[in-house]
C-alpha cells in the first residue's frame, strides 16, 4: 500500500504543480439534478431499458458526453457489448457490471468501473434507487449484441469504494483545504492531457475549487452541495447528480453538508482545493 501511495502522490503532483499555459476564455455552466430531462439509454428497449439524461455532450453523436443513468430494482441486462468503452461511477444504490459467468459483486456508492468496448457483459442493479454517471470520449452510445463481440485490447476495472486510495494536503500540493482529500482514477498527468479523479470534501468544508484549464467538468457524487461562482446570481443547491464545469480560469465555490462530499473531476488542467 505504501508503494501504491507514494506512486500516486508523484503522478498526482505532475498534474497539479505545473502551469498551465494556454489561456481560453473563462465559461461556466451548472446543471442541478432536478433540471434535467429523462429519456431512455437504449431506445430500442422502450420501458424496458434504463433511463438516461445527459449533463453535457450528446450521446447519440461522435463527442464526449457525460450522462446519468437510472436503473430500477432489480433490474439486470442481457448479455450485451458497446461500440465504444465507457467509464461509471455509482451514485446511488448497488451496482454489478461484469461478464456474464461472474459472481455479483455489489459495488455501492462512490466506485468506479470501466468497460471496454466490444466485450461481452451483464450490467445488475440491486438498490431500491439506482443512478450512475456514465461518461465516453467518443461516440454514440450503442448497445449491441453479445455476438457482435470483439477484443480492443483493454481490460474491465472494477473498483469498490472501499478499496479507492486517498491522498491528503501532506501527498498532493494542490490540496489547501483542511482535511480535503483526492484519489487519481484515470487518464494522463500531464497538463493539457485528459485524466480524472475524485475528491472527497469534510463535513462543513467550505471553500473553492481554484481551475486554469480548457476542460474542467465535476459532478456530485456523494453529498449535498450549496455551490456559487461569479456567473451565478444566488446559490445552487446542488443534491447527487448535479453537474458544474467551466474553461480558462475560474473559482468554483463550494460549501458542504453535515454529511461531507465526493466529486468526480474530469479535467486536462490544473485545480486546487482552497478552504475559507
Amino acid at each position: 500500500m505504501k508503494l501504491v501511495k507514494a506512486t500516486l502522490t508523484l503522478a498526482l503532483m505532475g498534474i497539479f504543480s505545473s502551469a498551465y499555459a494556454d489561456e481560453v476564455p473563462s465559461h461556466s455552466q451548472v446543471v442541478t439534478a432536478n433540471e434535467v430531462n429523462w429519456g431512455y439509454l437504449n431506445p430500442l428497449r422502450g420501458d424496458q431499458s434504463p433511463g438516461a439524461t445527459d449533463l453535457w455532450g450528446d450521446r447519440t453523436k461522435d463527442m464526449e458526453t457525460g450522462m446519468l443513468v437510472k436503473f430500477q430494482k432489480s433490474f439486470t441486462s442481457p448479455p450485451h457489448i458497446h461500440n465504444i468503452t465507457y467509464r461509471a461511477i455509482v451514485i446511488e444504490g448497488l451496482m454489478h457490471n461484469d461478464d456474464p459467468k461472474a459472481e455479483e459483486m455489489w459495488m455501492p456508492a462512490g466506485s468506479f468501473w470501466t468497460q471496454p468496448a466490444g466485450e461481452t457483459h451483464v450490467t445488475a442493479a440491486a438498490g431500491q434507487d439506482n443512478m450512475i454517471y456514465l461518461e465516453i470520449d467518443s461516440g454514440p452510445y450503442l448497445v449491441q449484441p453479445a455476438d457482435e463481440h470483439f477484443d480492443n485490447g483493454e481490460k474491465p476495472l472494477n473498483l469498490a469504494e472501499s478499496n479507492i486510495v486517498w491522498l491528503d494536503k501532506s501527498d498532493v500540493k494542490s490540496i489547501h483545504g483542511k482535511n480535503a482529500e483526492i484519489s487519481s482514477l484515470w487518464g494522463s498527468n500531464k497538463i493539457g492531457k485528459l485524466g480524472g479523479s475524485m475528491v472527497k470534501l469534510p463535513a462543513g468544508y467550505q471553500g473553492n475549487i481554484d481551475v486554469n484549464a480548457k476542460e474542467f467538468r465535476a459532478v456530485v457524487i456523494k453529498g449535498d452541495v450549496s455551490y456559487q461562482s461569479a456567473e451565478t446570481k444566488q446559490k445552487k443547491e446542488l443534491a447527487p447528480g448535479s453537474y458544474f464545469g467551466s474553461t480558462g480560469k475560474f473559482e468554483h465555490g463550494i460549501s458542504v453538508s453535515s454529511t461531507g462530499a465526493t466529486i468526480y473531476i474530469r479535467t486536462n488542467g490544473k485545480y486546487d482545493i482552497t478552504s475559507k
